[in-house]
């Protein structure tokens, strides 16, 4: 008796040498995945994940001027690959743990039709989007309001974001009666599950690949080796699915 005890005393006094903790960039559009994913990677692993969450262009700069990150979960595949090239990430590292959807959505019930025909018949004064020039979701809605031939039409009534999540917020808080968002961010039960939305074909973006990077200052960290292949676990996959990503 006093043998086994002693060896789960021990076990377990190893295990919590071995934990460690990682600091977590993660792109705002992956906010609702990541708080579920934390606590099961802490209670599966030992490892706690604290998750910051922004706009990956505002996470390349805070890295490159010194910000403790140690993994990015960026919102494309474009800034981790950079950072890699500059000797911020860990080359070999990224890979893309979700590939993004973006919809048209309000708050307000029967706004926007499920073809987007909005966009073109107007009667809106404000059309949320996130800044284009450092959230990925942002550049996407850009380039599809170009594809569908409105950008021009539309661009004086634009309602601009620091990242996705203020965005929806000025949405959710009627700043404006709609704006294009993540499909993560209001997704319930495999649809949306407010207000009214357009999920807006693939065609008209590039596809919005969100990849995971071990961070310069992660490099020799357990925590963020074992992060990011938990991620590519069966379990982190299905949460994602949960919310509307696809995957690679």
């Amino acid at each position: 008796m006093k043998n086994t005890l002693f060896c789960l005393l021990t076990a377990t006094i190893v295990t919590l040498a071995q934990a460690d903790e990682v600091q977590v960039a993660v792109a705002a559009n992956f906010t609702g995945p990541m708080q579920v994913i934390a606590p099961l990677f802490e209670r599966d692993t030992g490892h706690k994940a604290i998750p910051s969450f922004g706009a990956t262009g505002k996470f390349y700069a805070q890295v490159v001027n010194g910000a403790p990150f140690e993994v990015l979960l960026a919102a494309d595949d474009e800034t981790p690959a950079r950072m890699v090239r500059e000797g911020h990430a860990v080359a070999g590292t990224p890979f893309t743990y979700a590939i993004g959807t973006l919809v048209l959505w309000s708050a307000k019930a029967d706004f926007v039709d499920d073809k987007g025909e909005i966009l073109k018949k107007g009667g809106f004064r404000h059309l949320a989007i996130a800044n284009p020039k450092t959230a990925p979701y942002g550049a996407a809605a850009l380039q599809a309001m170009g594809r569908l031939g409105v950008a021009d039409n539309l661009k004086p009534l634009f309602v601009q974001g620091e990242n996705i999540a203020q965005t929806q917020q000025f949405v959710a808080t009627g700043a404006a009666e709609l704006g294009f968002i993540a499909y993560s961010q209001v997704i319930k039960n495999g649809r949306i599950g407010s207000g009214s939305g357009w999920i807006v074909p693939g065609k008209l973006y590039d596809p919005i690949r969100q990849d995971a990077v071990i961070l310069a200052r992660g490099r020799d960290k357990p925590a963020a080796l074992a992060l990011l292949n938990y991620l590519k676990g069966d379990k982190a996959k299905a949460i994602i699915r949960s919310f509307g990503y696809e995957l690679p």
